[in-house]
This record gives structure tokens, sequence and C-alpha cells, in this order.
């Protein structure tokens, strides 16, 4: 597996090596091409000092780490500091240090991840599994960061090309968002390459249980708890959840946010309304007590095209800790909301859409939220889980190992299709 972000780094961090160790754990030889820890404060984790190689074992996981320019600003340029800076480490260092392998699982995204792939391509003729976490370059577009709109303006067309270059030299390319398969195809990636398969969530942290946080944060045991977890950025649209919160003038709610990122300040100042709190980050080992705190777990994305076509990884852990989802989002995170019955729904960017649902779930109470909950862990264990998501990995790399051993895979990648 090639990714710049690797666990003990949390969020879509883990939904990767969750399933490395799941993959680890029936038998298979896994090794994992990565960086030093740094996200999302920008600064390496405490334990890990930079060095020119790192190998350890995680959970059964040989992870490789190279060094790389940590930054996790609002900056674009220093963004793409970041990401070159593990792209070149990862060809020069990780791969001549990177083990023969059958198959090759790339976590694309950044696209700077392509280098070191096409190093391996070249140098080995490993067949490749492209796993498309972000649609590139339309991520850049609601990232938030400062400069976003000139790299857009300067170089969305080479942006596109180097994307399909990548799509053209795997062998298989995969989708965690039913819409975004369309898009691939309407993008030249042919249907025969294209899987879905989506993304699961770290279940050690996100299940049924934990110590509720109440108690702790002096809220009321009778309170409505919305909670939103992750990062405060561009992209998630948090003002208007701020302003709806505004127009509901009920005692029994509260706004939970934890975490941090590059819109933290400007959403501190605009919250007034006295339903919302904020409690900076918690340790990945508190989340499941977090996740007991809440009655409904808010998911929201600014109103964009990329938008219909996206599933952030927090609707999944909170399926898997049993919470009903507030989705604030158009396309596919509507749908499966709607389809299955495991929450609420808004118009995304509407503070009055949002404060609609906020009322609903005010209406239905702990009680109706609990049975909503119930239902949405259903579903994740139906769709997302750590073992059926595993288990469609497996097939997949298995299906591209065989098709080398039988002469059937490119050894080049088509750097001009």
């Amino acid at each position: 597996m090639l990714t710049q972000w690797y666990e003990p780094e949390p969020g879509p961090a883990m939904t990767i090596s969750v399933v490395a160790r799941e993959l680890a754990g029936r038998g298979h030889d896994v090794h994992v091409l990565t960086g030093f820890p740094n996200y999302p404060t920008g600064l390496v984790a405490d334990g890990y000092c930079q060095r020119p190689l790192l190998r350890e074992d995680i959970g059964g996981v040989d992870v490789i780490r190279v060094p790389l320019i940590p930054s996790h600003d609002h900056s674009a340029v220093r963004r793409i500091v970041n990401y070159a800076s593990f792209s070149l480490s990862a060809s020069a260092i990780g791969v001549p240090n990177f083990p023969a392998v059958d198959a090759l699982w790339v976590g694309f995204s950044p696209i700077t991840l392509s280098l070191p792939t096409w190093c391996l391509q070249l140098a080995r003729g490993t067949p490749t599994v492209c796993f498309v976490g972000d649609l590139w370059p339309d991520t850049i577009a609601v990232s938030g960061l400062t400069g976003a709109g000139v790299v857009l303006r300067v170089g969305w067309a080479a942006i596109d090309r180097w994307c399909r270059a990548m799509y053209a030299s795997s062998d298989a390319v995969v989708y965690i968002s039913p819409s975004v398969g369309d898009v691939l195809a309407g993008r030249g990636v042919p249907r025969s390459k294209l899987r879905y398969i989506p993304v699961s969530t770290d279940e050690r942290s996100f299940h049924p249980g934990g110590r509720s946080m109440r108690a702790d944060l002096g809220i009321d045991p009778n309170a409505v708890v919305v909670l939103y977890a992750g990062t405060m950025g561009g992209a998630q649209g948090l003002d208007a959840l701020i302003d709806a919160a505004a127009l509901v003038d009920d005692e029994r709610l509260v706004v939970l946010l934890a975490g941090s990122g590059t819109q933290e300040a400007d959403i501190r100042r605009r919250a007034t309304a006295p339903a919302v709190r904020f409690i900076g980050r918690v340790p990945q080992e508190r989340m499941i007590d977090l996740m007991a705190t809440c009655d409904i777990s808010f998911v929201s994305l600014v109103d964009h095209p990329l938008s219909n076509a996206t599933m952030p990884s927090k609707t999944q852990s909170a399926l898997a800790a049993g919470r009903p989802v507030l989705a604030a989002s158009a396309g596919d995170l509507h749908q499966l909301v709607e389809r299955r019955g495991v929450g609420l729904t808004a118009r995304p960017g509407d503070p009055e859409s949002i404060a609609a649902a906020l009322h609903s779930a005010l209406e239905l109470g702990q009680e109706g939220l609990a049975r909503l909950g119930e239902r949405a862990r259903e579903v994740y264990l139906d769709e997302f889980s750590v073992t059926h998501v595993s288990s469609r990995m497996e097939d997949l790399l298995g299906a591209v190992a065989r098709r080398r051993r039988k002469g059937l895979v490119r050894t080049r990648p088509a750097m001009g299709q």
C-alpha cells in the first residue's frame, strides 16, 4: 500500500490502516509506504523523529516511513510543498527499500503519489489498484486553501491530464461513492476498470458503547446533542450550522463541535448562540466516549458539484457508533441517509433548512434518535464494515495479482494516454 497518511494519524488515514491490519490478520504480507505522521496539526507526532528511513511493525503490518516537509495550514503553496516532499522521498528512498509485491494499492490523494507509483511500475511492473479518495482537480476548488484559485486557473488542465495518466496506468480504479463512478467514466476511465468499494472506519474507536462525556462537559442529561467532529475547513460549510443553531429557540439543543482546521477561528467568531460549544481536538481513544455523548452526528459539505459525489468518512464513523446522521449535503450522502433511513437531511449551506432538521431532531427526542441509531448500526454492518470492505479489496487485489502471473498486466505506465 502506498499512502501519504497512515496510522496513528486520525480520520481518513485510519480507513486504510484498519483494512491493512485486517488483511494482515487474514495471512497476507502487507507492506505500507508512507510518511512520518503529521496530520492534522502539521507537526510531527509525538514519539516520532524524522530520519531518512524508519521501519516499524504496526498490528502485523510492515510500515516503511520516509521524511516529508510537514504542513497542514491554509496555504496552498505550503500544502503543495508537503505533497511534493513526500512524493520525492517515497520515490528516491521508499521505492528502493520497498519489497517486491504482488499488487499495489495506491491511495491516490494527493495526486503527487503518482510519481512513486510510476517508479514501482517502471522498475518492477507492479500491477496497481488506484483508490480515488478525492476527485482531482475538483477537490482543490472546495479546499478553502489560500491561493487555491490561482492553482486552478493555471493548472486545471495539467492536473486533469495528470490524473488521466494515473488512471490509464492503473489496472483497476476504485471509487468510494456511487456517483464518482459516473464522473470517472465521463473522464475516460473504462467501465471495465472501475470498481465500487466503500470505505470503512476504525472499529476500535467507533462502535456502540462508551461512557458519555456529558457530565465532564456540563451538558444536561436530557439535552439533545448534535455533534460535529472533524476538520473545520472550507469544504465543510460549518458556518451554516452555526447560523442554524441561532435560529433554534430550544434550551434542550446543544451543538458540540470537536476538532480544528483552517476555518476554526472564523467559525468561533461567528458562533453567538448559547447552544454552540467548542471542545477542541479529542484524542482518538476518547472518540467512543464522544460518540456516546451525542444523539445525532452532523455531516456537511458546501454546495458544490463535487459534493454530489462525496461520502465523508465521518459518515461511516457515525453509523458504526450507532448514531444517526444529520446530512447537510446533496448527492450520494443525502441519498444514503434518505434511502436507508439512518437520519435527517437538510440543504447544504442553508441555515433555515438545517434549523428545520434540528427542530425535527428535537421532536424525535433521545428515544426517537436512538431508534434511528440502531438502524444506522445495521446499515454499517451491511455495507461498510471492515470485514465487508476488506473482502472486496482482497478479491480485487487477488484478481490483479493473478492477471500479472498470467502475463496480462502492462509493465509500464501508459503515460501518453
